[in-house]
Formats: C-alpha cells, sequence, structure tokens
C-alpha cells in the first residue's frame, strides 16, 4: 500500500527526518507517536509532498515522491491537516463540496450525492449545520468537519494530524469511534496522535519517533505494554499500569 525507505525530510538547511523507513499496509491503522518536534508531521506532510525530501515513498507499487500535493491527492491520499483549517467563512456544505476537488467533482462540475450521503452518515451533527459557517462550529464539529471533507475526496489511505487536539474527553472518544469505524471499511489509516494511549489501543502497528528517527516500531498491542512506551509516553496512563 505505502511504503516510505530511506526518507528524509528538510526545513531549509535543518534535517527534520533521517532515514525514516514506514508501511502502512491495506485495511491496517499505523499510529505515529512521540514527543513534540519528533518529526510526525513533518513526515505527513513529506507524503503529500509539501515539503523537501530525499528517499522513497511508493504508493502501490508507484513512486510519488517527487510529486505535487494535488497528484498525491488524486491518486487517493487525503491528509487531514493539524489544526483543522477549514474555511471559516464557508459554509459546512461549501468546505465538504471543496473537498470533492481532488477527483474533479467541485462546484458543479460531478455529482457527489453518494459522498455527502456517507459523510452526514458519519457525522449526522453536519447535516444538522450543513448551513452554518465553519467558523461558528464548535472544536469537535470543525474536527469532523475536516474529516469529512477528506472523506468527500474518495480516499484510499487517510491522513490524520492530531485529530484530539483541544478537544474534550467525550468529544474524543465518539471521534475516535468513527475512525475505528472508518477503517472498518477496509479504509487504511495514517494516525499521528498526541494521545499516545489511544493511538496504540485503536490502532494495528505503531512507530515511535524521536528526534525525526524511529526508534522503536511494532503491534500495537505490544508497545502498549512495553514498560519503556509506558513511561516516556503514556504519562499517568502508566502510573497506574505500573
Amino acid at each position: 500500500m505505502l511504503e516510505i525507505k530511506n526518507l528524509h525530510a528538510y526545513y531549509g538547511s535543518i534535517e527534520g527526518l533521517k532515514g525514516i523507513d514506514l508501511k502502512v499496509g491495506p485495511g491496517q491503522i499505523v499510529c505515529l507517536i512521540g514527543s513534540n518536534g519528533a518529526g510526525k508531521t513533518t513526515l505527513l506532510k513529506s507524503v503529500s509532498n509539501m515539503i523537501k525530501c530525499t528517499g522513497s515513498i511508493q504508493y502501490n507499487g508507484r513512486e510519488i515522491l517527487g510529486t505535487s500535493s494535488r497528484e498525491v491527492a488524486a491518486a487517493g491520499i487525503l491528509h487531514v491537516p493539524e489544526g483543522r483549517q477549514v474555511f471559516p467563512g464557508l459554509t459546512v456544505s461549501e468546505n465538504l463540496e471543496i473537498g470533492t476537488v481532488a477527483w474533479g467533482g467541485v462546484f458543479g462540475k460531478g455529482s457527489f450525492r453518494s459522498e455527502l450521503e456517507k459523510v452526514f452518515s458519519l457525522f449526522p451533527r453536519l447535516s444538522e449545520r450543513k448551513n452554518q459557517l465553519a467558523w461558528s462550529l464548535s472544536g469537535g464539529e470543525q474536527q469532523m468537519l475536516a474529516i469529512g471533507r477528506a472523506m468527500m475526496g474518495r480516499p484510499k489511505l487517510l491522513m490524520l494530524d492530531e485529530p484530539s487536539m483541544g478537544l474534550a474527553p467525550i468529544v474524543v472518544d465518539g471521534l475516535f469511534e468513527t475512525i475505528v469505524a472508518i477503517n472498518k471499511t477496509g479504509l487504511p489509516i495514517l494516525l499521528v496522535e498526541q494521545n499516545a494511549h489511544l493511538a496504540l489501543e485503536v490502532s494495528h502497528q505503531a512507530y515511535v519517533l524521536e528526534q525525526g528517527k524511529i526508534v522503536t516500531s511494532g503491534p500495537s498491542e505490544k508497545l502498549i505494554h512495553d514498560p519503556a512506551i509506558l513511561q516516556a509516553y503514556l504519562g499517568k496512563f502508566a502510573a497506574e499500569v505500573l
């Protein structure tokens, strides 16, 4: 599905990723955990071809490193960025319609009724607020809208960057139930998440990044019981387990 080999990413002269190897297989949720500045968001941006990189990023056997972000989206790799980044002055419906640009359905150029129905079934609250401006939504609703917009693009691989950031625990629980439901349809997900325990609970495979390098990887069900992972990343939960 997605295979990354020896990936190096750069912000000017600063090396943000230092030889990353990573795979996302069909139907998997793969999570990336690590401290702030470890390179998690940089990795997602690298896949989306938003920053300068070297190495190899192959999607279904095709090299996509060096293509445009638009080509990546058109291939079905949809990126939900950190901070939601919805269009505040547009309505919920207009934000969702923009999501169809990946396959050319935007602004009346193609029917997207079936995509819209799927999004509204995943997030009924968006249907209730379809005529509201995005700025007037709560943080949780804006995150639903950001994910819904990506789903409108007919994703074959979904990348989520910190979906729980700034949200109340009860909202996070509902949101992750929906993420798991999306994955159960067969859609693979590459997940960056600050809540390491939650990320490990819902994912199949995990990678731990430190200072731009992968220091540990393996099945999530194994890493969630690793004492070093517990102490370094699971905080209060670790104290209850150890």
